[in-house]
């Protein structure tokens, strides 16, 4: 070989290098993990987000995380829905985590990870996976970090130290296109952010850049998110929906919170992400009991969505466990399982495809209270509850 042509074999496989380069980073980042090829199906990034989807044989309903992948995996194998080497177990089962992946917690970039692992893996199987939008989502697109942690921070600073790791590699290699080395990350980010200690200041800069509209990991993972779905006869939002909501229509708010989360669109209606009676931000279907839960507005609200008979949120930490109200037509799935946010026994809602609703629990205090299948329309509730306030 002739000095005359350096990286002459990088010239003639550059995108098997560009490849090699994003298959590292991602497996020095999320903890390890090898992402199986995407599948047509979730690989369709620039279509329209599936907003409605029919009744599979059995939906698991899982609530917030806040940043704690081992309760995380302990939710979904609780649920039989990944094995102990942590891989899709759920052949063609449903599965919705109704958001609030972030904040509290130190494995937020692993929880996006190790769910795009799973979305690959169960469309392979026929499962689907779906990831939706949370107040805490929505919060770090807007660059509020008021709830992230140290560890949250350095899981950012780490993330972009691996990025420009990655960058440096690819550009030793003549040939490369230029569309697969980064441009600088920190394009737009301040170089000091307010009100941030100074040995945080590299993770929070790293935070904006990877979660601002546009922003890798923001485009990436988040503008794949749901911010409503509805899957048979459940319609999912993560603190709950109004008349308005509907009226605005399902589809039209998921394509303007991921274009917004994508930086195409400026902004998005504060009715839907922002303010007490939002999307994500809304409790009026969430208070302990269930005389203080506004049934009659529930029951317009299902009224107006084809086929639905009933509504499942998280966002409020129910102390109880996991509870119905309005005759079942609000099911609240947040357990407050997070270490760093109540430390509870990790519960999931099951539905089967006769639209039974049962509690699955990992508390051992419970687990005979939940043997039986509970009828949809059960006076009872699922189980009564009591209720845990957090600011966000």
């Amino acid at each position: 070989m002739k000095n005359s042509e350096p990286h002459i074999g990088c010239k003639i496989v550059p995108s098997l290098v560009s490849a090699f380069v994003d298959t590292f980073v991602d497996f020095s980042v999320s903890g390890g993990l090898f992402l199986p090829q995407e599948p047509e199906s979730v690989k369709n990034s620039d279509g329209p987000l599936q907003t409605v989807f029919s009744q599979p044989r059995r939906l698991i309903a899982i609530g917030d995380i806040h940043g704690d992948l081992p309760k995380a995996k302990s939710a979904l194998s609780l649920a039989g829905l990944i094995g102990p080497d942590d891989r899709w177990s759920g052949g063609a089962d449903t599965v919705v985590q109704v958001g609030d992946i972030f904040d509290r917690g130190g494995d937020e970039i692993k929880l996006l990870y190790f769910f795009e692992k799973l979305k690959r893996e169960a469309a392979k199987a026929g499962g689907t996976v779906i990831t939706m939008n949370g107040n805490h989502e929505i919060m770090n697109v807007e660059g509020d970090f008021r709830y992230a942690t140290r560890h949250g921070l350095k899981e950012f600073e780490d993330w972009a130290n691996w990025q420009r790791v990655g960058n440096a590699l690819k550009k030793k290699c003549d040939g490369i296109d230029e569309k697969a080395v980064l441009r600088n990350l920190f394009d737009g980010v301040p170089d000091e952010i307010p009100r941030i200690p100074p040995e945080f200041q590299d993770g929070a800069r790293a935070r904006i850049a990877a979660l601002q509209p546009n922003g890798l990991i923001a485009t990436r993972f988040l503008s794949k998110n749901q911010t409503v779905v509805v899957v048979g006869d459940s319609v999912f939002a993560h603190g709950g929906l109004l008349q308005k909501h509907v009226l605005y229509g399902l589809e039209r708010v998921n394509e303007e919170v991921r274009d917004w989360i994508r930086g195409m669109k400026e902004k998005v209606p504060s009715q839907l992400v922002r303010g007490r009676n939002s999307i994500v931000w809304l409790r009026s279907f969430s208070n302990e009991l269930a005389k203080d839960c506004d049934c009659s507005m529930l029951e317009h609200v299902l009224e107006t969505i084809p086929g639905v008979k009933r509504m499942i949120m998280g966002h409020t930490i129910q102390e109880g466990g996991i509870n119905g109200v309005c005759d079942n037509r609000a099911i609240r799935v947040d357990v407050g399982m997070s270490r760093l946010c109540g430390n509870k026994f990790p519960e999931v809602l099951e539905i089967n495809e006769k639209s039974e609703l049962r509690v699955l629990t990992s508390n051992p205090l419970y687990m005979k209270r939940y043997e039986a299948p509970i009828p949809a329309n059960d006076k009872e509730g699922i189980v009564g509850s009591r209720q845990v306030e957090v600011n966000a």
